[in-house]
């Protein structure tokens, strides 16, 4: 028997409301298949499973909100049959003819163990529980099943130590809702969920900072003969370039790619690209592109674009929001020539890039004017130091230089 459990969709997310059950007990399930949705503060994520096994038992209704680690349903292996508990004792057998009856011997049955209440914790309540010195034993938990939440244990810190108490999340009317007031409720739950992953990346993360400036000029003529004769959908965008080099890039320096743990650092077996999309309400999120670095440019344009849209449609699965192992925000032309992003927990990298303009340049000893862009680095300074961040950020130049080679 499995239990399938709410997943935790971003180290700030506490807790989910199930929105939909695509399955039902009896269903064969694979590995990957979406099984059900459920509605986070940044958007309506599509559940896969983890597993192959049939659906024994659904345990959470639609509409339900559960904190992360739940149990949503449970599946059977695959060769595993459901088991039959007995309705009641099992009859004796009749006597053989002639035999007396005898009186069965009683047999007692001593009481069970009275079982504890099982602590409901969401990952970033845990985590921030350890990283502030808080006793989870003593907190009350204000969420769905009095489970532990982010804030519970920043009140609580905040508490220890006499200072003001964080602001609670918004509270949800029960009186029903017009489609602006579930916008604004949405957007100040987002904007909640923002400042607690956030606010613990910077409590908890050494970060440090390295600039470096890209010229562009070979990747742009490059961008514009293989766009010749493409339709406008088609067209391959800088970003795609830039997508390829970081996980080229990332793929090389290993220490930017994974997680930081608490054993640790841990190193991803692949390069899962988290690209920061800003949504149209506000807010942003930042899901994943799974294996940038085998990708060819055209499968990435498509990747990139099917996710964008998705995105700010409120259409996302939860391994695309799970499992970034680096993060890239790219402002495009937003007007700002670099941006310095804060690292997503437990990533220990985000790479940006700022407005590509024409600045004046010097090259081989003479000066000319060139388009440029400044690529940033923010790293965990536990993961990596300075002078492997800096060979980073010039390997991402070098591929910018050779764009076929991408």
């Amino acid at each position: 028997m499995i239990d399938f459990l709410m997943p935790a969709l971003g180290a700030d997310m506490d807790e989910g409301m199930l929105d939909e059950w695509r399955v039902k007990p009896g269903d064969t399930v694979t590995r990957g298949q979406v099984v059900a949705v459920v509605e986070t503060t940044k958007a309506a994520v599509e559940i896969e499973c983890w597993h192959d096994g049939v659906v024994d038992e659904l345990l959470v209704p639609v509409g339900q909100t559960v904190a992360v680690g739940t149990p949503l349903a449970t599946l059977l292996e695959p060769a595993e049959k459901p088991g039959a508990a007995p309705d009641g004792p099992t009859p004796a057998p009749a006597p053989a003819d002639g035999a007396a009856e005898v009186a069965p011997t009683p047999v007692t049955v001593p009481p069970a163990a009275p079982i504890g209440h099982r602590l409901w914790v969401s990952p970033a309540a845990r985590r921030a529980a350890a990283s502030l010195g808080v006793d989870l034993k003593t907190i009350t938990g204000t969420g769905p099943q009095g489970a532990i939440t982010l804030h519970d244990v920043e009140h609580a810190a905040a508490t220890a130590h006499h200072e003001e108490p964080p602001p609670p999340r918004p509270a949800v009317s029960a009186e029903p809702r017009s489609a602006a007031e579930k916008a604004r409720e949405r957007g100040a739950a987002m904007r909640a969920s923002i400042a607690a992953a956030m606010g613990r990346s910077k409590r908890e993360i050494p970060h440090y900072y390295l600039a470096d400036e890209i010229i562009l000029d070979a990747a742009l003529d490059w961008l514009t003969e293989r766009n010749i004769g493409r339709p406008i959908t088609e067209r391959l965008l800088p970003a795609v370039l830039q997508l390829k080099a970081v996980a080229l890039a990332a793929r090389k320096f290993s220490e930017f790619n994974g997680f930081w743990r608490d054993t640790g650092f841990e190193p991803a077996a692949g390069q899962h690209v988290g690209v920061a999309i800003s949504l149209r309400g506000g807010g942003l999120v930042a899901p994943a592109i799974h294996d940038v670095s085998e990708k060819s440019l055209t499968e990435l344009m498509a990747d990139l674009t099917d996710l964008v849209a998705r995105a700010r449609a409120g259409s996302l699965r939860s391994s695309e929001m799970s499992d970034p192992t680096i993060t890239v925000t790219n402002l495009g032309e937003q007007g700002v020539d670099s941006v310095f992003g804060v690292i997503y927990p437990p990533q220990v990298a985000i790479v940006g890039f700022g407005r590509p303009a024409q600045r004046v340049v010097v090259v081989d000893g003479g000066i000319r004017v060139a388009t440029t862009v400044y690529s940033s680095l923010a790293a965990d300074h536990r993961a990596s130091d300075g002078a492997r961040g800096a060979l980073f950020l010039a390997e991402i130049n070098r591929l910018l230089q050779r764009p076929g080679d991408l």
